[in-house]
C-alpha cells in the first residue's frame, strides 16, 4: 500500500475532502502533529482510527520505525494539524525516506494556507514565492526584505503573532509603501484580511493579535535603480572599500540616500 499524504482543513472542519476521509476511515494507522488536536476532526466526522504522534521532535525516530510497516504493506495515512503535511510541517522526511525505499506515496490535496491567504490578499500574479516561517533575528529579517526587493511577484510567508508587530515595523522600515496582506484565522469565525502599504500594516498591528497569520507581500515600491545602487557599495566594501565612503560615492553618481545605502549593506 502507498503512504498516502493527507490534507486537512487549516480552520473549518467541514474544509476536508470526501477522499481524505475516505482513507482516514481506512488506513491502519494515522501519524499526526498532535492527537488530540486529529482526533476532534475524526470525531467531528465520525471516524474512529488509531492514531501516532508524529512531530518534529520525533519524526527521525518515527521514519526508521515506520518504514519497514510501509514495506510490508501496511495501510498509513500522513496528516499534520492543518494543511498540507511537509510544507512548514513535519513529513517530508517520512515522504523521501519511502520514496527511496521503492514505497509508493500519494498525495490527497485539499486545504492550503497559502493559496488561501494569496486569492484573498487580492494579490495574486502569474508566480509567487513563499518563503515559510519568517526569520526571527533582526539582522536576518532586514536580509530578507533586501532579498525580496528583487523579486517583482507576490511573497506568502508564515508569521506567529507574537512576532507580527515587529515584523511589520521591520517591513515598513525597508520599504514603507509596499503593500501587505495580514490574513489572519484564515476560514475560522474571525477571519480577517488587513491590507494596505506596510507602514499603515504596522499602525494597525502596534499589538500582538490572536490567531494563525498568513502574510502576503505584493511586489517591491522601491526602483530598481536603488537595489543596483546597494549592489554596488557591497561590490565597493568587498573590494576593501570602507562601507560609509562606498556609500558616500555612490549616493553622489546616484541620488540615492547615502544614510540608506549604509544601512542596507550591513
Amino acid at each position: 500500500m502507498p503512504l498516502a499524504v493527507c490534507a486537512t482543513p487549516i480552520g473549518n472542519l467541514e474544509d476536508v475532502t470526501l477522499r481524505v476521509l475516505d482513507e482516514l476511515r481506512a488506513a491502519d494507522v494515522v501519524l499526526c502533529e498532535d492527537t488530540r488536536h486529529t482526533r476532534v476532526l475524526l470525531d467531528r466526522h465520525g471516524i474512529s482510527a488509531r492514531l501516532l504522534s508524529y512531530h518534529e521532535h520525533n519524526e527521525a525516530k518515527r521514519t526508521a520505525e515506520l518504514l519497514p510497516r510501509l514495506e510490508a504493506g501496511e495501510r498509513i495515512a500522513l496528516v499534520s494539524d492543518a494543511g498540507l503535511p511537509g510544507i512548514s510541517d513535519p513529513g517530508a522526511r517520512l515522504v523521501g525516506a519511502a520514496l527511496a525505499a521503492g514505497v509508493p506515496v500519494t498525495v490527497l490535496p485539499g486545504p492550503s494556507a497559502v493559496e488561501t491567504a494569496l486569492v484573498a490578499s487580492g494579490l495574486a500574479a502569474e508566480r509567487y514565492q513563499f518563503v515559510g516561517f519568517l526569520p526571527r533575528g533582526t539582522g536576518a529579517l532586514r536580509a530578507l526584505w533586501d532579498e525580496l526587493a528583487r523579486w517583482p511577484y507576490p511573497v506568502v510567508a508564515f508569521e506567529s503573532p507574537r512576532r507580527l508587530p515587529a515584523t511589520l515595523r521591520s517591513l515598513a522600515e525597508a520599504d514603507a509603501e509596499r503593500i501587505v496582506a495580514v490574513c489572519r484565522e484564515l476560514t475560522k469565525k474571525f477571519e480577517e484580511v488587513v491590507r494596505g502599504p506596510a507602514a499603515v500594516v504596522a499602525t494597525r498591528f502596534a499589538e500582538a493579535p490572536k490567531g494563525e497569520i498568513t502574510l502576503v507581500l505584493g511586489p517591491p515600491s522601491v526602483r530598481d535603480d536603488a537595489h543596483d545602487a546597494v549592489a554596488s557599495v557591497a561590490e565597493l566594501v568587498a573590494a576593501g572599500v570602507p562601507r560609509r565612503q562606498a556609500a558616500d560615492v555612490v549616493a553622489r553618481l546616484t541620488g540615492a540616500s547615502r544614510n540608506e545605502l549604509y544601512r542596507r549593506t550591513l
